[in-house]
């Protein structure tokens, strides 16, 4: 019991109060897919907004947790979470600030206050970025005694700094048919707003660099996840440098799953619409991924085995 209120007593409050708010902001932007009648980019204006802030909720939920894992506390990565929390806030207040202007906020050079805008965001990402490389770094250095929890801790903050990373494309190109002032596309040999599928909006006329970047975020939930689920259902039956190994096999695959994914983008390729090459790319991985991960059980087996002999 002692434990567990100590862990309680550890969550970062600047995260619980930016959760909070962002929780907050889901329904208002919820409400307003439904109740506001504009389109922006061929979607309702209130979809960023909501698509943003449920992607904060489970960011600075994760986020908080992963510090109480820390085994003792850390000023230094507490201290990068409260910059994460303030990078957020200017993300998600120019983002709503442009929806009740009624335009866009990404790629939006088309007057000086707009393209100020869009510089402010992209400076509160790179701000955020170096916050969260130096709460990896923090959880690098800690030692911890549960090492697959720990391999999903650091595993999850690198992938998702990758997810990231494959977003750059979407500042550093802008395409001959866009409009006048707009730098930056997220959709590749299509115009941005295009066809695409439901709730997410990926294109599915053309590549969508949006996937890979949703793709590596999420590292940050689903290596975790896996690692409880390791440890839940197979903990009796696998040892902890087994279950870890296999986590390990399964951060490689996912981050090798966000190349491929932007790379298929990048080529002008739907999701749903994967030529040969990138199938035969796919293919591979999942063969390599099998391998890697039958190797790490068999060589389980095989000292299970000398354990008996001996």
């Amino acid at each position: 019991m002692t434990t567990v209120l100590n862990r309680a007593a550890r969550w970062h409050r600047p995260l619980l109060f930016f959760v909070a708010a962002m929780a907050a902001l889901t329904v208002v932007a919820a409400v307003g897919v439904l109740a506001d009648p504009r389109v922006l980019t061929g979607a309702p204006i209130w979809l960023k907004p909501l698509k943003f802030a449920v992607s904060f909720v489970l960011y600075g939920t994760t986020l908080a947790w992963m510090l109480t894992l820390l085994p003792r506390r850390s000023r230094l990565a507490e201290w990068a979470a409260t910059v994460i929390v303030a990078a957020s806030v200017v993300e998600m207040a120019i983002i709503v600030t442009q929806v009740l202007r009624g335009t866009t906020s990404h790629y939006n050079g088309t007057s000086p206050l707009n393209g100020a805008l869009f510089s402010a965001m992209g400076a509160a990402i790179m701000v955020l970025f170096v916050a969260q490389v130096v709460i990896g770094i923090v959880a690098l250095r800690r030692p911890a005694a549960d090492r697959v929890a720990a391999y999903a801790v650091r595993l999850g903050l690198g992938l998702s700094l990758l997810g990231m990373l494959v977003a750059v494309p979407m500042v550093t190109s802008t395409p001959e048919s866009a409009p006048e002032g707009i730098s930056g596309a997220h959709s590749v040999g299509v115009p941005d707003g295009g066809p695409g599928l439901p709730l997410v909006g990926w294109s599915t006329t053309g590549g969508d660099l949006r996937i890979g970047h949703f793709v590596g975020l999420h590292a940050l939930q689903a290596l975790p996840v896996l690692a409880i689920l390791l440890n839940r259902f197979v903990g009796n039956r696998l040892d902890e440098r087994t279950r870890a190994r296999l986590l390990l096999v399964a951060g490689a695959a996912y981050g090798a799953a966000t190349l491929l994914l932007t790379w298929q983008a990048l080529r002008g390729q739907p999701l749903l619409r994967p030529d040969a090459l990138t199938l035969a790319v796919a293919a591979a991985l999942v063969v390599a991924t099998a391998t890697a991960a039958g190797t790490v059980l068999a060589r389980r087996q095989r000292r299970a085995a000398v354990v008996l002999v001996a």
